[in-house]
């Protein structure tokens, strides 16, 4: 895949081009050291993902996400920063992850592999869910670096106290939204499973009896298993059996 990066420092430029010469999978196709020369780049490239500062002289690079947005055939967008508290305005632009400087291999190549997931049909769709509801992604922070999580990637979201365990396809995170905001915000995507639990829909596979007698949630992709109350039991057998 080809990936456009922009950055006004040539050294985080330098770095991010040998990061991405480590990875098989994707070719620097261009540079760009602020945001209008990005828009002329990604109309004359046709980049499949734009790595992207944020703050730039001129145009920002939130303003060059919006506007790379609307481009026909938009790229998926990879926010590369020092700052951390432009998380939410880069969820609002529609990026599909928000790494904090210094970048890391590891955590590059996930975020290529995620945007990489993304076609640009399916960023059609994230626009229009956008116009509907304000969550397509969480928010988490690991350590010093933010991290936008998509709901594609959830399996399930379990309390722990005052924070929210989300198990996504690449781990775990923490959160501090509640599990009541969270399901009144995703509604029907989202299935009570227990008081301290909520799966999502289109992840549950199935049920399972344990040994105990007790009755536990299958996910696809993943072997985790989640116990269902009794109290949610009818109701996840209900959704089980209409889906």
């Amino acid at each position: 895949m080809n990936v456009l990066i922009v950055d006004d420092e040539p050294l985080a430029r330098d770095r991010l081009r040998n990061l991405l010469n480590r990875l098989p999978d994707y070719e620097p196709c261009g540079e760009a050291g602020n945001g209008a020369e990005a828009l002329r780049l990604t109309k004359l490239l046709h980049p499949d993902i734009v790595l992207l500062d944020i703050q730039m002289p001129g145009l920002s690079g939130l303003e060059t996400a919006r506007q790379l947005a609307d481009l026909p055939q938009p790229p998926a967008v990879i926010f590369t920063t020092a700052y951390g508290q432009y998380a939410l305005e880069a969820f609002e632009v529609q990026a599909v992850a928000y790494l904090l400087k210094p970048v890391r291999l590891e955590r590059l190549e996930q975020a290529l592999a995620g945007a990489g997931r993304i076609n640009r049909a399916q960023l059609a769709g994230l626009a229009a869910e956008q116009a509907q509801s304000s969550h397509t992604h969480l928010r988490a922070r690991i350590g010093q670096r933010v991290e936008l999580i998509p709901f594609a990637d959830v399996f399930y979201l379990q309390a722990d106290q005052k924070y929210v365990t989300v198990r996504h396809r690449h781990g775990e995170a923490l959160i501090e939204d509640s599990l009541k905001t969270l399901e009144q915000a995703l509604g029907s995507r989202v299935v009570r499973v227990h008081r301290n639990a909520l799966a999502m829909a289109v992840r549950i596979a199935g049920l399972e009896k344990t040994a105990d007698g007790r009755v536990s949630l299958v996910f696809d992709e993943i072997p985790d298993r989640l116990e269902v109350s009794r109290r949610h039991l009818p109701a996840i057998r209900r959704f089980i059996q209409a889906a």
